[in-house]
């Protein structure tokens, strides 16, 4: 009989998860991997929360995160991108998807007969800063060749020396500044084709959006939205019957080219950044219907470019920013501005630029970006911390206020729904939340997993994704 000695043989994440599983309280560790459902880079907290009973002054549970056999709490990072984390990016779509079907069908506080008020769903496009390697329907591309679906030339400049970069970079800095300008302009032709003034415009209707920002292949931002009229106070209001959807589409095509921002510059001159010519505004029909934009399609297909646009682009999904050095290897200009640390790629590793993972013309919007950064006129568009996203700084998904529920409300139920399961699975009483006050105090101790439970969180994830294949196949029927 030959004994194996595993300490010798086996890697230090085996070892690791070895010296895991024989710990005393395992089942714990377990338990709390288990509830991250997969998280690759979880959130470690240190301190300590207790509960109090308001009309005594009773304590009635105290935790301290010290007592985990992690010796810490893990919390989920809620990072959205699939290539940082799948597990998260995946909740954050689904609670994405709720969020723009409910102000499509109705449920989570918003009514059902918003289905009814009339809705579009519309996509502004970037202009054209150069002429670009494409996939032309019936025609080779202008360079001659018809380019496969994965071929890395699209997008690229047919002749990058004479691309406008500048002018790129600047529209992605703008996108939601632009964006902004046109919802004013759609308010404004609204009323004019209403025969109304603005002001009693805003008194029988109102427009709710919610949108999406995808990056297209040649790195520029454009936005899909749902947009729709209700009345003056909301989803709980249908808007007057001669709010149509015709005058809705007509409103949109009319308000995006009269959107536009001027941009004055020593360095680059005067420049008008405006959307592209390519606007396109559907109905959104009902689910059931015999038509491909329901309301559900169009729920699906927002909350997936909600996580996936970034990742698909090219771009980084990591800040160029030294965090290790904190500037400290960065050039600080007169005007304050630091540049970034041009010595590692916001891991510290010591990876300069021109060896980055990324496509020659991407390469150079992360260029432009700092160039144009140290520039005193454009501190305030922080280009050189958001040269990763090639200039792009807003939210990826945001709505108007009225539009359906939000995703914090959407993580608060979750979060007591697993509070409840926690305190049932626990066996403590249950406290009334009018009667109870919970003091905590909680520190940023650091992220990620010892290498032993990141290997438990891949199992997680991999058995939970085979769980939701199954499902989605039909399961054993």
């Amino acid at each position: 009989m030959v004994t194996l000695d595993l300490r010798h043989v086996a890697s230090p994440a085996v070892r690791d998860l070895l010296h895991l599983v024989n710990h005393p309280d395992f089942d714990r560790a377990q338990q709390q991997i288990e509830r991250l459902g997969g998280c690759t880079e979880p959130v470690r907290l240190t301190g300590q929360s207790t509960t109090v009973d308001t009309t005594t002054g009773e304590v009635l549970r105290t935790y301290t995160a010290s007592d985990e056999p992690t010796g810490s709490l893990l919390t989920t990072c809620g990072n959205r991108r699939a290539s940082r984390c799948p597990a998260c990016s995946r909740l954050y779509a689904a609670d994405t998807y709720h969020l723009i079907r409910a102000g499509l069908s109705g449920g989570k506080t918003v009514p059902d007969a918003v289905r009814t008020h009339p809705r579009v769903f519309a996509t502004l496009t970037a202009p054209s800063f150069g002429p670009v390697h494409n996939r032309p329907d019936a025609r080779p591309c202008r360079c001659g060749i018809r380019h496969e679906p994965t071929d890395p030339l699209l997008g690229t400049p047919l002749n990058p020396a004479t691309y406008d970069y500048t002018g790129a970079v600047l529209f992605n800095a703008h996108a939601g500044a632009l964006w902004a300008r046109f919802t004013t302009y759609l308010r404004r032709e609204l009323a004019a084709r209403l025969g109304l003034t603005q002001k009693a415009a805003r008194a029988v209707l109102r427009v709710s959006f919610a949108k999406v920002a995808e990056y297209q292949k040649r790195g520029l931002v454009h936005f899909h939205a749902v947009i729709r009229l209700d009345g003056p106070d909301g989803s709980t209001q249908p808007p007057p019957s001669y709010a149509t959807v015709a005058v809705l589409t007509d409103a949109i095509r009319a308000a995006a080219p009269r959107a536009r921002i001027s941009v004055t510059s020593d360095a680059v001159g005067e420049r008008e950044l405006t959307w592209g010519q390519q606007l396109d505004v559907r109905e959104i029909a009902a689910f059931g219907t015999e038509t491909e934009l329901t309301d559900h399609a169009v729920a699906a297909y927002v909350a997936k470019y909600a996580t996936k646009s970034a990742d698909a682009s090219g771009t980084l999904d990591r800040a160029l920013f030294c965090r290790p050095c904190q500037g400290r290897g960065a050039t600080l200009l007169p005007h304050g501005t630091p540049l970034p640390c041009t010595t590692c790629d916001g891991t510290g590793q010591g990876r300069p630029l021109p060896r980055l993972a990324v496509t020659r013309h991407v390469r150079q919007m992360i260029r432009t970006c700092w160039e144009l950064g140290i520039l005193p006129e454009f501190a305030n568009l922080k280009l050189w911390k958001w040269a990763h996203m090639l200039g792009f700084r807003g939210h990826f998904s945001t709505k108007s206020r009225s539009y359906s529920t939000t995703l914090g409300a959407l993580r608060d139920a979750r979060r007591t729904w697993r509070t409840e399961q926690a305190r049932v699975y626990a066996g403590l009483p249950e406290h009334d939340p009018d009667t109870t006050l919970v003091l905590g105090h909680w520190d940023y101790l650091g992220s990620g997993y010892s290498p032993g439970a990141a290997l438990l969180a891949a199992a997680v994830w991999h058995r939970r994704e085979l769980e939701r294949r199954f499902i989605a196949e039909g399961g054993c029927g």
